[in-house]
């Protein structure tokens, strides 16, 4: 009984151990990329695969999924920021598209969202199914878009980090709950921070 019981302690801290760990790094991804740092991208590598295992061992695992997809947006990410910064001549520069695009985005991770969530829901023992997928669905696309430095970005991570809020804390992952808040905020921070700085690389050039 006491072997049972000194092993469940230890495989509780070893899993809070490695979760606040995998948090550390995702909050330093998450600050690197507002100040549009390459070295994001690192962090997010690291960090993505260590939650791989602390989701899956909570039996969220569209998120387990998730994280894997993360790594390889990760090694993406690095070459994409490489291209952009060598196109524009090594000055960061931030894209956007128009509000019609970006309906159209929404629409169909939406639906990809559902057909994942059925299958969730239907043929594993996914907690929370569908909000899950649909958390998962929209973060692979709003990561691509982190990769492409479209500024819209953060406000698609404002809205999937307030949801994921509250899963987190359904599950008692409480490292994950205030990194999401967190996330949260600097979501909004770092929308208004690539805005600016889009509205800025389009401003006429002032007459000499």
């Amino acid at each position: 009984m006491n072997e049972l019981l000194s092993k469940l302690i230890n495989d509780w801290q070893l899993m809070h151990s490695v979760e606040l760990v995998a948090t550390l790094l995702a909050l330093a991804y998450v600050v690197l990329a507002l100040k549009q740092s390459i070295w994001c991208w690192p962090a997010a590598l690291l960090s993505t695969l260590l939650f791989t295992h602390v989701m899956w061992d909570s039996a969220l695992l569209s998120d387990a999924l998730l994280h894997l997809y993360y790594a390889g947006m990760a090694i993406y990410g690095w070459w994409r920021w490489r291209q952009i910064t060598q196109d524009a001549a090594g000055s960061q520069a931030v894209f956007e598209w128009s509000w019609q695009r970006h309906l159209r985005l929404i629409a169909c991770t939406a639906v990809a969202g559902v057909l994942l969530g059925y299958l969730m829901a239907n043929y594993t023992h996914a907690d929370f199914a569908w909000l899950d997928a649909q958390t998962t669905a929209f973060s692979i696309v709003a990561t691509w878009l982190v990769a492409k430095k479209l500024v819209s970005n953060w406000l698609y991570w404002v809205v999937i980090d307030a949801v994921c809020i509250f899963v987190y804390a359904q599950k008692h992952l409480y490292f994950l709950t205030a990194l999401f808040m967190l996330y949260t905020i600097i979501a909004l921070v770092g929308y208004f921070a690539w805005r600016s700085h889009y509205q800025l690389q389009h401003s006429p050039m002032p007459a000499r």
